[in-house]
């Protein structure tokens, strides 16, 4: 990337998870940007859930310098076996699911991949950790902020990177209610202690409508548990009250089998647990004035897709490019739009070409997709998906 400009423009930054520091890594490589990255939490965030990076964004990936890094942490999980009442249905190879390319995209844990964007800037970049920016006011000049801590600056551009929940998106656009589509399922991620002994492999229990997961990367100790019912009707805010939104999982999964009580039981106690619904933000535009959107609190696809991550990570390249490559804020934002948008429609489309083909909600289509895995096991992957690199890095 060239920059457009020889005098440094100043950016801030709000969120620092996967989009923050990929377009932070891209603006201070330019050479053309001063850049700030504020976070709410006290320090980086590390575990979570593996996360894919699969088509286009390898090759953002690989022009930041971190494929060798991330190959090197690519978890290259074995098998994928699916249960029901009666035991085991199918095993097949992990990649025969994905419809990725195989052998070329990667999945990692998603701290890992946090804490190498991180690491590729803290030295350069400026992080405001324990922060959050409480409000901000745009003039003809640059966007005045004021900080929680008290902290005041004017910045020329602020993007907010701080997810699906985003507080710069509803500043700029108004309640989450108006941009959000519910998908039909709710969902909780935590970590419980690995007494069956797994080791890079799946196993996932599913009756209509309802799946438990059990994910190993590699850590003898611990395990990724994942719960997902689906609910016809949003559940509000239920799910973001946490003894409540405990309280709705486990009475969707209360007759349930296989390993479900014990996990129940760890999810009461994990230290860790996020809940949420599946969902998709979708905005008819991702910028106001000198103040744009990237990753989730833009164009969240939701994790039926499997692509949030990897559209996290084209969109802070794009975003960056059209910074450097338009002379003014208005131009480079209405670029940065029109290029992605075709993408970012198409990954968010993967949902309704059977992006939840994992959890059928009825007994039929149940049977349908285990007859589907079946066959699987004696069949090639699956071959990639167009969407995933539908568009060419600029």
């Amino acid at each position: 990337m060239t920059a457009h400009t020889s005098t440094k423009r100043s950016v801030l930054i709000s969120g620092a998870s996967v989009a923050g520091p990929a377009l932070a890594y891209w603006l201070h490589r330019s050479g053309a940007f001063e850049v700030t990255v504020v976070e709410k939490a006290a320090a980086l965030r590390d575990g979570g859930y593996p996360i894919d990076i699969r088509g286009t964004a390898v090759e953002a990936v690989r022009r930041a310098g971190l494929l060798p890094r991330l190959r090197e942490a690519h978890l290259d999980a074995r098998r994928a076996t699916f249960l029901d009442a009666g035991g085991v249905i199918a095993s097949v190879p992990t990649g025969a699911l994905a419809g990725g390319a195989e052998g070329q995209d990667l999945e990692v844990r998603r701290g890992d991949l946090a804490a190498l964007l991180y690491g590729s800037v803290r030295d350069d970049v400026e992080f405001l950790f324990g922060d959050c920016v409480d409000t901000f006011e745009e003039h003809a000049d640059g966007v005045d902020v004021t900080f929680r801590s008290g902290l005041r600056r004017t910045y020329d551009l602020v993007v907010g990177a701080d997810g699906m929940h985003s507080a710069t998106r509803a500043a700029l656009f108004g309640p989450e209610e108006r941009y959000h589509r519910y998908l039909g399922y709710c969902f909780a991620l935590f970590t419980v202690p690995n007494t069956l002994g797994l080791d890079r492999e799946l196993l996932m229990w599913n009756t209509p409508g309802r799946a438990a997961a059990l994910y190993a990367t590699g850590d003898p100790e611990e395990v990724h548990a994942f719960l997902t019912f689906h609910r016809p009707e949003a559940p509000g805010g239920t799910l973001r009250d946490p003894g409540a939104g405990v309280d709705l999982v486990a009475s969707a999964f209360a007759d349930a089998g296989w390993e479900v009580p014990a996990m129940l039981g760890a999810l009461r106690k994990a230290a860790d647990p996020f809940l949420d619904t599946a969902g998709q933000i979708r905005l008819p535009r991702w910028s106001r004035g000198r103040v744009a959107l990237v990753g989730d609190a833009a164009y969240a696809p939701s994790f039926l897709t499997g692509q949030g991550t990897s559209l996290a990570l084209v969109g802070a390249y794009m975003l960056a490019h059209s910074l450097l490559t338009h002379p003014g804020h208005a131009e480079a934002l209405a670029a940065y739009d029109r290029d992605l948008r075709a993408f970012v429609a198409l990954n968010q489309g993967l949902v309704d070409e059977g992006g939840a083909r994992l959890f059928p909600v009825t007994a039929e289509a149940l049977e349908r997709r285990n007859t589907m895995l079946r066959g699987l096991s004696a069949l090639p992957a699956a071959p990639p998906r167009p969407a995933h690199t539908a568009l060419v890095l600029p």
